[in-house]
């Protein structure tokens, strides 16, 4: 698809349901966006078929079978299939957007990878394959480009789009079509087109290969070149190129990228047990030794140092590699016959190895005959036993079952809803498989149900409640409330309690202390003090009584002033009030009769304010009457009415 066309695409929704947000990469088969999915409110990735093949129904039937074939996947290493379909025109699938860089880039980066960190990446890889091939699939294009290592540094398989069932092989190989990326094409994929769980083996090996050394294990100037070398080559040791690369390394690529898929593991779950294994019995020094990459040279393949190194090319490659050796090289160079000539047919054999072979096939017939078939048919370990039923048997009874069948185990924990502890899970292969004698047989034993004790949280620091439950797989939700014991930002509460077992994802809610709770004082000035004080002791405010004052103006019982008057305290403070025991009472003296000056000073000089009133005139200035009677208290400051004539 030209980048003109792909741009087209953006802003436009797929299905009513996919905006097309931006283009971010093109394959073979089609090209693929970051889409936003409106009905679950998630980005995904858009892969839609370029549209000269949505017009056929072959390939587009093969990409649905991608949809199929991968929605039978559930892995975390593997990139999740969430919906497919087809909308005037754009077949599209949509899957889990990944946020990270590809083998590609990591090997273009940093490599070579020590052993350890190659390991690292090739476990996730071999136990989403692991996945596929036990749910009866091989994914057939196994490279780097199709190997996403995220920013968090989990790693993920992604398009099964050349995913097949086993039991369709048959029809893969009568297309004729070879499917895959030729550097990475097994032997049979180059020769026929069919491939097993032994091709991704195959694949999976080279990818190490690749990670140890930083450069692909079968090159050449043109695809034909390479692929054949696959079928006709070998690859070479990594060693060869990377010194620091262990013997035992060496081996491991040997066994996966053997030519004859009969020598090879036989499927991801073999290569991963037996890559565990190796890595165990690696010293520190071999797994973290900084590679030092040799001068590249055309080192011979892994098992065969006096191989010839500079094998000259057909023409064209063989279209059968079963066909007879003598017609296969009759086209070339003399160099190139002496290389083909030396390396093994479809079936691992030379014709001078099958020379060789031929007295000892006839001695071990004779054996045979003669012992019974011992090794072969009866108690011998080249006979074949049948996989015993372990599913739901304890680890020490599936032990023994499997020891009784001539079969060897590895066993790895998983949890399980339904299986109880210590019981197994799964075995692969399945029960009833009849299998080659020590052979390895994967059981996944139950651990019982995935719980998690919720660790006591009341009375730590909310800050710091993420660090404790992410290790346990739980989550928080929190809300605040005001506490008169508890600080701010401490649990106060929590639920579940402490102690209670969850599932994993489990929410834990907890409350945090905002702190005390601020009150408001109220005004209470010139309420009577019970009043004055059921107000403060409602709000939750102490309320305190200091000495009563005198008061001109303000009643005997009332609040005179308050201690703070406005402002914020905290439950149980306390509010000073004063209560006025009203005026200071003054006895009035008998001014009658004195002139009006001299009973003004007396009385002004008791405190009395005065007021003269004079009805009849002036005339003699004494005072006639005064309006509180003589030796009456009145209050200090009142005012007395003189009447003067």
């Amino acid at each position: 698809m030209t980048s003109s066309v792909a741009d087209a695409l953006v802003g436009k929704v797929i299905d009513g349901r996919y905006r097309i947000l931006s283009h971010l990469a093109d394959g073979g088969m089609a090209s693929v966006y970051v889409a936003m999915d409106a009905r679950l409110d998630r980005e995904v990735a858009l892969k839609i078929m370029r549209p000269g093949l949505a017009r056929d129904a072959v390939f587009v039937e093969r990409f649905r079978s991608e949809a199929r074939a991968a929605a039978r996947l559930s892995h975390p290493n593997v990139v999740a299939v969430y919906d497919q379909g087809e909308d005037d025109g754009d077949v599209f699938l949509a899957m889990e957007l990944v946020h990270g860089k590809t083998l590609r880039d990591v090997i273009h980066e940093e490599a070579p990878l020590t052993a350890r960190e190659a390991l690292a990446i090739l476990e996730p890889v071999l136990a989403a394959l692991r996945a596929a091939h036990t749910a009866g699939l091989v994914h057939r294009d196994v490279k780097p480009e199709n190997v996403i290592v995220r920013h968090d540094g989990e790693v993920k398989v992604a398009d099964f789009g050349l995913a097949r069932a086993v039991a369709n092989e048959a029809t893969a190989n009568q297309t004729g079509v070879l499917l895959g990326t030729v550097s990475y094409l097994s032997p049979e994929q180059v020769e026929g087109g069919g491939a097993d769980a032994r091709s991704d083996v195959y694949a999976a090996g080279l990818l190490l290969f690749e990670m140890l050394t930083g450069r692909k294990a079968v090159t050449g100037d043109s695809p034909i070149q390479i692929a054949y070398r696959h079928v006709h080559g070998g690859v070479p040791r990594p060693s060869s190129i990377v010194s620091a690369v262990s013997a035992d390394l060496d081996q491991l690529v040997a066994q996966a990228t053997a030519l004859d898929p009969e020598d090879r593991f036989p499927s991801a779950a073999e290569f991963l047990a037996a890559m565990r294994i190796l890595r165990r019995n690696l010293t520190e020094g071999e797994l973290d030794r900084r590679p030092v990459t040799a001068p590249l040279t055309f080192a011979a393949p892994l098992g065969d140092a006096t191989r010839p190194a500079t094998a000259q090319l057909p023409a064209q490659l063989p279209a059968q590699r079963s066909a007879p050796v003598r017609e296969t090289t009759a086209a070339l160079p003399l160099t190139a016959h002496e290389a083909i000539d030396s390396r093994p047919s479809r079936s691992g054999r030379s014709s001078r190895t099958r020379r060789r072979r031929w007295p000892w096939l006839v001695a071990a017939l004779l054996l045979a005959a003669g012992a019974g078939g011992w090794w072969w048919f009866t108690d011998g370990p080249g006979g074949t036993t049948v996989v015993p039923v372990t599913v739901a048997q304890t680890l020490d009874d599936a032990a023994a079952a499997l020891d009784v069948a001539a079969l060897r185990y590895e066993s790895s924990e998983a949890f399980s809803e339904t299986v109880a502890s210590g019981r197994v899970i799964s075995a692969q292969p399945a029960a009833g498989t009849e299998v080659s004698k020590q052979s390895l047989v994967l059981l996944v034993v139950s651990k019982g149900p995935e719980r998690y004790e919720v660790p006591r949280l009341v009375g730590s620091k909310a800050a710091g409640l993420r660090d404790v439950l992410a290790p346990l797989t739980l989550k928080s939700r929190a809300k605040e409330d005001w506490s008169e014991t508890v600080p701010k930002g401490v649990i106060i509460s929590q639920k579940p309690s402490a102690g209670t077992d969850v599932k994993r994802g489990a929410v834990v809610e907890v409350v945090v202390s905002r702190g005390r709770r601020p009150i408001t004082v109220p005004n209470v000035r010139e309420l009577p003090f019970e009043q004055a004080a059921a107000k403060l002791t409602e709000a939750g405010l102490k309320p305190v009584r200091a000495d009563d004052v005198h008061h001109d103006t303000i009643p005997a019982g009332q609040v005179v002033s308050q201690k703070p008057a406005k402002g914020t305290l905290f439950r149980g403070d306390e509010v000073t009030v004063v209560v006025s025991k009203g005026p200071v009472m003054v006895s009035v003296p008998n001014v009658v009769g004195k002139p009006v000056q001299e009973a003004e000073a007396i009385l002004k000089e008791l405190g009395f304010a005065i007021e003269i009133r004079r009805p009849l005139g002036t005339f003699f200035e004494l005072v006639r009457d005064q309006s509180v009677p003589a030796d009456q208290p009145a209050p200090k400051g009142s005012t007395i009415i003189l009447t003067v004539v």
